[in-house]
């Protein structure tokens, strides 16, 4: 491969303009072409693809990279992957970083990953996968027999073998005791479901029977319970698909929301239902060129929308790194006990794994446990990542490729990174697009401080305006956590548009 190398990135958000970023300062860049270039980040420093980016399209981006002579393809987003864009664009004299898609399953499918990790020893949260709505409901309502309205009621659907019909008058029950809780009128229709199908034996017209227990299970459904099991969705959604019910209701909305209104699409067909561990969570990214394993500074991951983690969950709202909860004593069990043992697996099941395995890690009491792994760089980990690496990340990736990992030495910055993601009006669920973002240039000018665009573009005007839900990720290094977050902070606040959320606790 000649000194120069062509690259093209695959993907469009923070992560991908954090690695364009770094690509772009290596001496061996010859052109970088994007896939996105709509990100006015990384048109800023990439050629734009000309052909289509699709898999059933895929022939006319293997056409690109013969004609552009492509060396090294990054693929950024864990789509792609799933997809198996790594397989089809690999060619001789042509480095892929990013595993295959058979590799890809350890993110892609929970359940096989899950799988996996029981063979392997690694140790993880207990889990069972489901592919029927009403046998995870069935589960879930099993572990709450210690509340004696929630104990009557299953005892008293015992008797109804249909599970449809005994669903039918369970919801019934719940909606008529919600109603009255919060002093409201409740339905006919309800009483007529619950008599009809027997759930509640009443005599004549008296319906205290059924108004009393609809009041207690109601109360019960809506009781905060720490010991609920995390529901996840077992296929790829975009790091929303992992709910933490606090309440029988909110468990029972989190599989009608996955399994029945298909809310994450296909990702959706089977769900892992898994105990919920206790502990502080931590990222742990290693490089593999499948034999060789090279840890990353670990960094912590904020997850939930608003401060002290509270809100729905979302694809990440900041991270800093090095995180200062894992010492080196435990880092040496993650790499011995969770990373090697996880990659010796994968080349038991044939699979040569190339790229990033990203391991989700909770520190329990009981030590180190796996929440779920990752077949990519994390978003928006890999903003403070790539902002300390010192070393040519080109070099970095292509000896990945190349399977000489252990040939490479990494340099990282020994100032700490902290990334804050501002998201938009109405994210996670249906965040607002297309309003003008100010005060950009101003953030940028504060010292070690570098603004990653995610979900932004150029309006017909040439302003830059809000076109997904993670806008920008304001990432700044400092000596020590603190300094970063000031800085970080005080660029945040610089950057204004209606409506726009950030939490002001990232590294607190």
């Amino acid at each position: 491969m000649s000194d120069k190398v062509n690259v093209l990135l695959i993907g469009g958000g923070g992560r991908e303009h954090a690695l364009a970023a770094k690509l772009h300062h290596s001496p061996r860049l010859g052109d970088l072409w994007v896939t996105h270039p709509e990100n006015p980040g990384l048109s800023r420093l990439g050629h734009p693809v000309d052909v289509p980016v699709s898999i059933r399209e895929i022939y006319r981006l293997q056409q690109f990279c013969e004609k552009k002579q492509i060396g090294l393809v990054v693929i950024g987003p864990e789509e792609p992957l799933a997809e198996g864009y790594a397989d089809k664009l690999a060619a001789p004299g042509r480095v892929v970083f990013g595993p295959t898609q058979a590799g890809a399953q350890i993110e892609a499918d929970k359940a096989w990953a899950k799988q996996l990790m029981r063979a392997a020893s690694v140790p993880t949260a207990e889990g069972r996968v489901f592919t029927d709505a009403e046998a995870a409901r069935l589960f879930i309502e099993s572990r709450v027999h210690d509340d004696d309205a929630i104990a009557r009621l299953f005892s008293k659907a015992e008797g109804i073998r249909e599970p449809a019909r005994r669903r039918l008058a369970i919801d019934a029950l719940v909606r008529i005791g919600t109603a009255l809780n919060a002093k409201q009128g409740y339905a006919n229709a309800d009483v007529t479901i619950i008599r009809d199908i027997g759930l509640i034996k009443t005599v004549g017209g008296d319906l205290d029977p059924i108004l009393t227990e609809a009041r207690a299970v109601a109360r019960s459904w809506d009781a905060p319970r720490p010991d609920l099991p995390v529901i996840k969705a077992a296929g790829l959604a975009k790091g929303k698909g992992v709910i933490v019910p606090a309440t029988l209701r909110e468990a029972m909305d989190a599989i009608e929301q996955i399994m029945v209104r298909k809310a994450f699409g296909d990702a959706g067909r089977q769900l892992v239902v898994e105990e919920r561990l206790e502990g502080v969570e931590v990222s742990v990214l290693a490089i593999t060129d499948g034999r060789n394993i090279l840890v990353l500074p670990p960094c912590q991951d904020h997850k939930r929308l608003r401060d002290n983690d509270q809100g729905p969950n979302t694809g990440g709202m900041g991270a800093f790194c090095p995180s200062r909860s894992l010492d080196d004593a435990t880092m040496a069990i993650v790499e011995s006990e969770i990373l090697v043992p996880t990659l010796d697996a994968i080349r038991r099941e044939d699979i040569d794994y190339r790229g990033v395995l990203y391991a989700g890690i909770m520190l329990t009491p009981a030590g180190p446990k796996v929440l779920e792994f990752n077949c990519r760089f994390g978003d928006p980990e890999c903003q403070p990542l790539m902002t300390r690496l010192k070393s040519d990340l080109i070099e970095l990736l292509l000896a990945t490729g190349q399977g000489k990992l252990d040939q490479i030495n990494v340099e990282w910055d020994e100032r700490a990174a902290c990334c804050v993601v501002i998201a938009a009006e109405g994210y996670p669920e249906k965040p607002k697009t297309d309003v003008v973002i100010e005060g950009l240039d101003a953030a940028m000018h504060v010292p070690n401080v570098t603004v990653y665009h995610a979900g932004t573009k150029r309006d017909l005007d040439s302003q830059i305006v809000t076109a997904g839900g993670r806008v920008l990720g304001v990432t700044a290094l400092g000596d020590g956590l603190k300094q970063a977050r000031e800085r970080a902070y005080e660029a945040v606040n610089k950057i204004k548009f209606p409506g726009m959320q950030f939490r002001r606790d990232i590294g607190a």
